[in-house]
């Protein structure tokens, strides 16, 4: 018995199945174990008038609207997504992220006025994620536009993040694109005694 089925075993002694459900299902999000989910359980059923009330309406009226874009894979309400409609984004280059989450990070850093791919994730032999399993198909389509100058890969600095950069970038071969990569290395207000071998080598062969 894991340690999130044990929880729940002695939260149901004094709970009802409806607190025992939503503890559970608090525990499946990212950094949220069982005991986090139970005191998130507990602080929502003491707010529950400023935030679980509200919460379950969000989350009903997400589910409801929000969608995935047929054309780059973004969570939008419109499909296809504000970014992909917009008149004002450049439409000769696509940037190319793993998740959703990382386009939202590209553009909250507002250094890229382009367009987006998600590809849904990365290459894995252990995880048995094929190239068929991704997006990736559908973006060699849209890099096939007459319009499209350059695909920057921004995938992560991962052993599966590199070996699909290098799928990618082979399946694109026989397109007119440049195909670029973002540049790793040393970040900004990092000390080189505070880094790994790789982010060193990385930015010794990334350096200009």
């Amino acid at each position: 018995m894991g340690e999130t089925d044990t929880i729940l075993v002695m939260i149901n002694r004094s709970a009802g199945p409806e607190i025992i459900r939503l503890i559970d299902l608090l525990s499946k999000l990212p950094g949220l174990g069982p005991r986090s989910a139970r005191r998130a359980t507990l602080h929502l059923l003491k707010k529950k008038d400023q935030l679980l009330t509200p919460l379950a309406a969000a989350l009903a009226d997400a589910a409801a609207k929000v969608q995935i874009c047929s054309t780059c894979g973004n969570f939008d309400t419109v499909n296809p997504c504000a970014i992909c409609a917009a008149p004002g984004r450049d439409r000769s280059v696509i940037c190319a992220v793993e998740e959703v989450g990382d386009l939202w990070a590209m553009e909250r850093a507002g250094v890229f006025r382009g367009r987006y791919h998600v590809v849904g994730g990365t290459l894995s032999a252990l995880d048995g994620i094929r190239p068929e399993d991704l997006n990736i198909a559908r973006l060699v389509e849209r890099a096939g536009d007459p319009d499209v100058r350059e695909v920057i890969l921004a995938l992560n600095a991962t052993v599966d993040g590199q070996t699909t950069a290098h799928y990618i970038t082979d399946r694109l071969a026989h397109l007119p694109v440049k195909v670029t990569r973002l540049a790793h290395g040393v970040p900004v207000g990092g000390e080189l005694d505070h880094l790994d071998d790789g982010t060193i080598a990385a930015a010794m062969a990334s350096r200009r």
